[in-house]
């Protein structure tokens, strides 16, 4: 506890928010940020610019950031989980903890494992590219192969290659790793938008029917619109091209 801190009648520490902000490791620009958006309690006024606060909120400060970072979950949601919960920083973990048992059975598909040279032979892509897409971060094999996910990816990397797409022209599996980071980017929006709509607000056991009810679908749905994107961008691009009939 602060050396400042301030133990009022009823005993219970609290703390400035210059304090708080410093036990809590953030900016007191995000405790502002909080107060404001309603996710901690208001404090204690002792003068006009002064006002104390429950050490407590040290832990819920914490676990708002954690929330943010870690689970993607928009301030709203978190407000409203909280809401819920009383402000039990215990019973917001305990329900987080559940949920992600219930999530990791849902995605327990994922663990299975086909061998290397399995995938490699099943395929016709040498080890050789499946060592380099996995030193470039687009594989993530195991030491007992390869899960479904990677080897879906194989596959669509197989299509490329029967259909041309491969080191005769150029295209290595470098050209693949440009779309990591925009990928991660939408991976990250889609866990938002589920646990924006979905944890939390559901039972753990029924949100994880929800999520893996949802991959498949919303993946499909992405890959959909994107077929739509390129198709479009490939369209403007021939109007734009010199010598297309659109640039006379």
């Amino acid at each position: 506890m602060s050396a400042t801190a301030r133990t009022p009648d009823d005993g219970e520490p609290t703390l400035k928010i210059s304090e708080l902000a410093e036990a809590a490791g953030v900016p007191v620009a995000t405790v502002r940020h909080y107060l404001r958006e309603g996710l901690l309690p208001e404090g204690t006024k002792t003068s006009r610019n002064m006002a104390y606060y429950p050490a407590a909120t040290v832990e819920r400060i914490r676990l708002i950031k954690l929330l943010q970072e870690e689970r993607y979950m928009p301030l709203k949601v978190i407000r409203e989980l909280l809401d819920r919960e009383g402000g039990d920083i215990e019973a917001v973990r305990s329900l987080l903890a559940e949920s992600d048992r219930e999530i990791d059975r849902a995605l327990a598909s994922e663990r299975e494992r086909t061998p290397a040279a399995a995938v490699s032979e099943r395929y016709e892509v040498p080890a050789a590219v499946l060592d380099r897409l996995a030193e470039i971060g687009i594989l993530s094999p195991a030491a007992d192969g390869y899960s479904p996910s990677d080897v879906r990816i194989v596959a669509a990397i197989a299509r490329f290659r029967a259909g041309g797409y491969d080191e005769r022209i150029g295209f290595t599996v470098y050209d693949a790793a440009r779309f990591l980071e925009p990928l991660r980017a939408l991976a990250r929006r889609e866990v938002e938008l589920l646990s924006e709509k979905l944890v939390g607000r559901f039972e753990p056991d029924r949100a994880a029917e929800l999520i893996e009810a949802g991959i498949e679908p919303l993946a499909d749905l992405i890959a959909a619109m994107n077929s739509k994107l390129i198709g479009a961008e490939i369209a403007a691009h021939r109007t734009d091209s010199p010598g297309s009939a659109g640039a006379r």
